[in-house]
């Protein structure tokens, strides 16, 4: 089974891939974070998606959605390997700002690298290549312990204290996560499938308790959090309170136009997301 390859670069934006090199690695990657939006909108109406990654693909190409890490990472990595590169899965753990137990474990990010992709940044030729973080990398990084700035955000990459052979990625302070565990050996699908589930159906879930959209750039991030935009560097976020000007938002800001979803479709998510909000702002009140 083989993906629409045409298809996914018109997406990016992109007309000549080129052979397989740094440069060329660096601009599919820019171009995918720019273009393809960190979004989970199918968990706020109850649904469970699919993160095979062929259908993560057809999503993006022929519906103009995005995804979270596993459809992202799951959908680029196919890209890649057409293209020829040398694509590797790997286990990998998140853990949020204040949370105690760091490690891979707990599955709940699909990790990618790259090899065989030698340079003077990175003389092994492996790279850490991440489309699916939301405020995540920009651009592929050198596989290598060292300090990273991308426009507003400094990044950190070390061996793992939790893994041993795999590596941790430090995000920034300002950043929505604390850093990712990466286990060393080469993960399947099977690696994931029940912690997507949980993710998509856990009262506890970050995706079920929050609709959240964002979109990484050279300079920053564009984030939706429920009713709420948010830009890199603002002080003052703006409130969106009309379920046409909230889609609009979507399309405009971050490219996100899901035509797969019907007029109750859409009606059912702005509910969704306004009750959430409001409940967010009561709490705070309180």
């Amino acid at each position: 089974m083989t993906i629409d390859v045409d298809a996914y670069l018109r997406r990016l934006g992109i007309t000549d891939p080129g052979r397989p090199s740094v440069s060329a690695l660096r601009t599919l990657h820019k171009a995918h974070v720019e273009r393809i939006p960190y979004e989970a909108l199918d968990i706020q109406l109850g649904r469970i998606t699919s993160i095979d990654p062929h259908d993560s693909a057809a999503r993006i190409t022929e519906l103009g959605r995005g995804g979270y890490c596993y459809h992202l990472n799951g959908a680029l990595s196919l890209l890649l390997q057409e293209l020829g590169y040398e694509v590797v899965w790997h286990r990998a753990g998140v853990q949020t700002p204040g949370e105690e137990t760091p490690g891979s474990q707990r599955a709940n990010h699909l990790g990618l690298t790259v090899r065989n992709l030698p340079s003077p940044e990175s003389p092994s030729g492996d790279w850490l290549v991440d489309a699916g973080l939301g405020d995540g990398i920009h651009g592929p990084l050198p596989l290598r312990n060292g300090e990273y700035r991308e426009g507003p955000f400094r990044f950190r990459l070390r061996p793992s204290e939790t893994d041993p052979g795999g590596w941790r990625f430090d995000h920034d302070p300002g950043g929505s996560f604390a850093g990712i565990d990466f286990a060393p050996e080469p993960a399947t699908l099977a690696d994931f499938t029940d912690r997507h589930v949980y993710l998509s159906t856990s009262p506890e879930s970050g995706f079920v308790r929050t609709c959240v959209v964002q979109r990484r750039d050279a300079d920053g991030v564009d984030t939706m959090r429920g009713c709420t935009l948010l830009r890199t560097g603002d002080s003052t976020p703006r409130t969106i309170n009309d379920q046409a000007e909230w889609f609009a938002a979507l399309a405009d800001i971050f490219d996100l136009a899901p035509t797969d979803l019907t007029q109750p479709d859409r009606d059912a998510l702005w509910q969704r997301v306004r009750a959430t909000h409001e409940a967010w702002q009561a709490t705070r009140s309180a």
